[in-house]
């Protein structure tokens, strides 16, 4: 008679469990004062997690080189391009540059650097490379300006979310 009950209350349980109106959510959708932005660079359809609206009014610009910049207010500003980049590289020249002289690295990653230089006052960068597929991608502060620590870290978590975007299907 167990055997009949198990044999009988499986499907069941399979059945109301499949019935949950909840549908999966993607962790970037719950980043607290962030939106998506959908965008295209070299034609590759990508999104990103950026500050709302609330922060500011959202740019985004081609550049005749290539990358997509992506201004939120004056706090958040990052650039998006297509290439591998190179990270070990990109370590020495910010190591060996005199202006900004560089205080600390912050994050020092494969993929990612952060890190503390001075002018005058301290001011903030990240360097990162994002796979997406088999395209790299660069996403980076813009260069010229100057952020705090925390308007950084934003930025890199932003970088992080950044994912390509499956192509519109043709009608048929």
């Amino acid at each position: 008679m167990k055997k009949v009950l198990l044999f009988l209350a499986t499907p069941a349980v399979l059945f109301l469990a499949g019935c949950s109106d909840s549908k999966p959510q993607d962790a970037t959708n719950l980043i607290p004062g962030m939106m998506e932005v959908e965008l295209k660079i070299n034609g590759n359809p990508l999104s990103i997690m950026v500050p709302d609206s609330t922060k500011g009014k959202i740019e985004i610009a081609d550049q005749s080189w290539g990358a997509t910049e992506i201004k939120v207010g004056k706090s958040f500003q990052i650039s998006i391009e297509e290439g591998e980049g190179d990270v070990a590289s990109m370590k020495t020249d910010i190591a060996g540059n005199d202006f900004p002289k560089l205080k600390r690295f912050i994050k020092d990653e494969p993929t990612l650097l952060f890190w503390e230089a001075e002018i005058t006052t301290p001011e903030f960068h990240f360097y990162s490379v994002i796979k997406q597929t088999t395209i790299s991608y660069i996403v980076k502060d813009i260069a010229g300006e100057m952020f705090g620590e925390k308007a950084v870290e934003t930025m890199i978590e932003a970088a992080k979310t950044l994912k390509a975007k499956d192509a519109p299907k043709p009608e048929a």
